[in-house]
């Protein structure tokens, strides 16, 4: 497999902050890989480099061999995690997912027949058609989450980026999660994605990639469990995570952008 990412030497600061420093790591087509790290650890300030929406303060992201920011509008669809949305908009789960297709119309283009097949199939991946009239508000959390991953796919991106997809969801709706997420990487898309969860790390990812701040550990989730990284991770993140302050190159934790949810 090619690499369809390659983060050398990433820093990124956030005012006074350091939120990631010398991070190196590559993704490969038709691979999923897995971020983890406690909370304030830098996997969403990496996704959100990865994606454009932040810019390196040091070093280069190369997405399909450009800057993010270089791509076509909807290579790249970012999925945050759902504490970050304001659900109060007035919207069926249909036109939220339909939100998916507009980096693909541009100016000129109308939302056509194509539009509505992308849209349906997504709302099928996610088995969400039944859902389709509901307003988002009304939806659980897992079924919100489920959307906005529909969004996602219904995009058409070639590149996917997952923040804490699983966090708070029934075992249903997570493994309905994994089942798509494995689906898309079958079909060659590379897929990255930020969790706490470690209990099935081997079930979700080809490769797992362990941060606090710097990369520690990449590699086969065996590759990683045996480094050491992962279970010095493990020690300090339960199955939705705890932020860690038992270490001095993290005193500023209280004030990183990753902890105020």
């Amino acid at each position: 497999m090619s690499d369809a990412i390659v983060v050398r030497d990433l820093a990124v600061r956030y005012e006074n902050f350091m939120a990631l420093e010398g991070a190196n790591l590559t993704a490969r087509f038709g691979e999923a890989l897995g971020i983890v790290g406690p909370n304030g650890s830098g996997k969403s300030t990496l996704l959100k480099t990865i994606a454009g929406l932040l810019q390196p303060s040091a070093g280069s992201v190369c997405v399909l061999d450009k800057e993010p920011r270089e791509l076509p509008p909807g290579t790249i669809a970012y999925v945050p995690q759902i504490e970050a949305v304001d659900w109060s908009f007035p919207a069926t789960v249909w036109d939220v997912v339909a939100m998916g297709r507009f980096p693909r119309l541009g100016v000129f283009r109308r939302f056509g027949a194509a539009d509505r097949k992308a849209v349906r199939h997504a709302l099928g991946q996610l088995r969400m058609e039944d859902l389709s009239d509901r307003h988002i508000s009304a939806l659980s959390g897992g079924q919100q989450q489920r959307a906005f991953v529909a969004r996602a796919i219904a995009q058409e991106p070639r590149v996917l980026l997952l923040d804490e997809p699983t966090t708070g969801v029934d075992e249903q709706t997570e493994e309905s999660l994994r089942r798509v997420v494995r689906e898309l990487v079958a079909g060659g898309l590379p897929v990255l994605m930020a969790t706490h969860d470690l209990e099935r790390a081997s079930d979700w990812f080809d490769r797992i990639v362990v941060i606090d701040r710097r990369v520690l550990a990449i590699g086969t989730p065996d590759e990683v469990l045996k480094s050491g990284a992962y279970a010095a991770i493990r020690e300090h993140t339960h199955t939705h995570g705890h932020l860690r302050t038992d270490h001095e190159s993290h005193a500023g934790h209280a004030a990183h952008p990753e902890s105020t949810r």
